[in-house]
């Protein structure tokens, strides 16, 4: 059974000033559930519709019908689990290899998708600027399917990083150079535009090389890729060239 007052408490988790409030996340589904666990993400307690997580302690885990799980979820169509984790303590990155930033990104979905695909191309230092959505938001938690385990996300003021750093700074624009015809470094800072208005005028006075991924259909009416997907795209191109 969930109590009146956890219902308020996991229900206001979904809101980015109470998750800072009580620095506190929430997570849905076994395999996100699993990767934080197996990350030692610290767990305060989960809530299960059914026997699962049987390594845990019982004093960490409740079994609650799935109407219960309704009135906690932040899914349109809740799942089988909920848990509720200590955010951890954030470390900073570090100058080296390839570094994806992003300059205000809104959806929660486009951020927790973008580090899963930095997870699968290796990239481990992702920089946001202190207007991109939440991390701990429970949509993007729910997109990075456990890649928040392995990608270290550390939200600063980008413009001060791109003009003091020794690395190469990419970012993305429709007039940039064909990314297929360019010799691509090891290391460099990737930056990533928000999805409506792409790069901001002022971090795009520190891009030191503009690229472009180019179109090919015959119309060529589309007028940009999704972010997300334009992430791709590119990581798997500096990959290629390495």
């Amino acid at each position: 059974m969930v109590s009146k007052n956890q219902i308020k408490l996991i229900s206001s988790l979904h809101q980015k000033k109470f998750r800072q409030s009580n620095q506190l996340f929430i997570a849905e589904g076994v395999k996100v559930i699993q990767e934080l666990l197996d990350a030692d993400f610290e767990l305060e307690h989960i809530y299960v519709t059914m026997p699962l997580f049987t390594d845990v302690s019982k004093d960490k885990i409740s079994l609650i019908s799935f109407e219960e799980l309704k009135k906690i979820s932040a899914l349109t169509v809740p799942n089988n689990c909920l848990a509720i984790f200590k955010i951890p303590v954030t470390t900073s990155f570090e100058e080296r290899g390839l570094i994806v930033a992003l300059d205000s990104i809104r959806d929660p979905g486009n951020l927790g998708t973008i580090l899963r695909i930095c997870d699968w191309f290796g990239i481990s230092q992702v920089i946001c600027s202190p207007d991109t959505v939440d991390i701990y938001n429970p949509k993007v938690i729910q997109a990075t399917m456990g890649s928040i385990t392995r990608v270290n996300c550390v939200y600063t003021d980008l413009l001060p990083i791109l003009q003091n750093t020794n690395l190469p700074v990419f970012g993305t624009f429709m007039d940039g150079e064909n990314i297929y015809k360019m010799t691509l470094p090891q290391e460099g800072i990737i930056v990533m535009g928000n999805e409506a208005n792409g790069i901001s005028e002022a971090i795009e006075s520190a891009i030191k090389s503009r690229i472009a991924i180019p179109r090919f259909g015959e119309i060529q009416k589309t007028e940009s890729l999704n972010v997300a997907t334009a992430t791709a795209i590119i990581l798997s191109e500096f990959r290629r060239n390495n």
